[in-house]
Parts: C-alpha cells; structure tokens; sequence
C-alpha cells in the first residue's frame, strides 16, 4: 500500500493562505533581508510593505534560501509521520533552494522527492496545485515527481512590467536602458524559459491599455488546461482593473477557476509595482 503523500513547495510559489489550505500544501518560507531588518516570506512582510520603505530610503530587499539544515527540519516530522514528500522549489537557475532542499532530501532515503519547478511564482503554484490533486487521486510520490517534472515545460509563466525602475536598482538591467524605455513608455514582458526569466516583447501604452493586450495575446491559439488559471500581481493594481481582466479572460479561454494573487517580495523587488501576469499550463 502506497504511503502518505504531503505536497510542499518553497514560499515563492505565491499561493494564497487559503490555496494553501485548500490543497494540503506545506510551505517553506525563504528569508527577506532588507538593510538591517530579516523578516521571513510568510506574508506578514508584503510588496506593498516594501514599496513603502523603498519610497522612504531607497531600500530594496534580498531573498535567502533555506539552508540544508532547515530543509531537513522541513521535513523530518513529516517523513517521521510516515509519509513521503514531493516539494517543488523556485527554477534552480534563480535561486539556490532547489539544491538545499536535493541536499536534504538526500538525508531521508528516498522518502522526499525533490522537483525543480524550473518556474517561479504562481507557475510553481500550478505544479504544486497539480501535484495535490494527483495525490488526491491516489498516485504515489514517485509518480507524482515524475509527472510535474514533465509538466514544467508545459507552464506558462511571463508577467508585464509597468516600470524598469526596480531591475534597474536590483542590477538586472542598466539605468540608461531604464530610462530610456520609461521615456518611451514601454511596458517590457518577461517570460520563463529554460528555467530563467527573460524580456520577450515591449509594449507601448499605458499600463492598463497593455494589459488587455498582453492577456490576449498570451490566450491566443494556446489549449489551456481549464482547471485553473492565475492572474498574479505585485501590488497597486486597481481592483476594477482585475475585476475586468477577470472578464477578458473568461472570453478568451473556458476556464473553471480564475486565482487572484499578490506575488510575494522575490517577484516584487526586481518587477516593482503594478507588474501582472497571467499563468496557466498549455496541453
């Protein structure tokens, strides 16, 4: 008789509390260091926080991965418990917490299976998602590692930016670059491919004219699996704007639940305010 499967993904995956409790998922938090101050990547601490000390000092956060030692802790009471663990973490080519946890799963004899998201944000939480309700239908935890390794390709994880001003601070890109686009207005679109996040298009016009279009054209012509579709933001999006984003994409795809989230201050400190994406998984 197969084990007991728990489900558990670091806390970039940017699920709601109440995703969280819905599908029987454990989170791992990273750690948010911001000047002298730590605070852990459990919600408390929100971009909305960490806009406002950035427009009193200048202050961007970093992020820490777990370590082993606290990967192993993670999990120890749960394979003491008797059951095995499927943890997703952020793309291995952005952080190192996806080598921490193989680290530590190494500690626990096959009974944690580690998976490289090779995603970030809400893409992680569509495989953490799929891998409750594989679990949920009964499939053991070797199987289930398998399948959401093959699935990562099949993700669809882009967001657009309003402001370059914050890659700019974090050194993703040059100030000039960042001036110059947002003297232009381009809104510049980021996607996930082979595991690391990359510019695929600018748009022109404001914001909320860029967002209508940038939704339609990620839906255009995909086979979108329709059990669940993110639209994830990093703050000061207005409510009537996801409220009509909502709409457009309910014409664009059938689809049977729409998941609004704010993404945590790992998205949030390089894309800045009012950054949107839609997520989804394309069969």
């Amino acid at each position: 008789m197969p084990k007991p499967v728990c489900i558990t993904a670091d806390s970039t995956c940017d699920l709601s509390p109440e995703l969280v409790e819905r599908f029987g998922i454990k989170i791992i938090p990273l750690t948010i260091v911001l000047g002298e101050d730590t605070f852990l990547d459990d919600g408390h601490f929100t971009p909305l926080d960490m806009y406002r000390r950035y427009r009193q000092d200048g202050t961007l956060p970093k992020t820490s991965a777990p370590s082993v030692q606290e990967f192993i802790d993670f999990f120890a009471p749960m394979v003491a418990e008797g059951c095995e663990v499927v943890h997703l973490d952020i793309s291995s080519l952005l952080s190192n917490s996806a080598n921490a946890a193989r680290l530590a799963a190494e500690e626990f004899s096959g009974a944690v299976y580690t998976v490289d998201s090779r995603m970030l944000s809400t893409g992680m939480g569509l495989l953490a998602i799929e891998g409750a309700e594989c679990r949920d239908r009964g499939m053991d935890a070797a199987s289930i590692a398998a399948h959401l390794r093959g699935l990562t390709d099949k993700v669809e994880t882009s967001f657009v930016l309003d402001t370059l001003a914050f890659m700019a601070k974090g050194g993703r890109c040059s100030n000039f670059a960042a001036l110059g686009a947002n003297l232009l207005k381009l809104k510049p679109a980021l996607e996930m491919k082979n595991g690391t996040l990359g510019v695929y298009k600018k748009y022109r016009g404001t914001i909320e004219q860029v967002y209508r279009q940038y939704i339609r054209e990620r839906l255009a012509g995909k086979h979108i699996r329709p059990g669940h579709i993110f639209i994830s933001n990093s703050g000061e999006v207005a409510p009537e704007v996801l409220d009509e984003l909502d709409g457009l994409i309910r014409e664009c795809t059938p689809v049977k639940e729409i998941h609004h989230t704010m993404a945590g201050c790992t998205v949030a400190t390089h894309c800045g305010p009012k950054t949107l994406g839609v997520l989804f998984i394309d069969e």
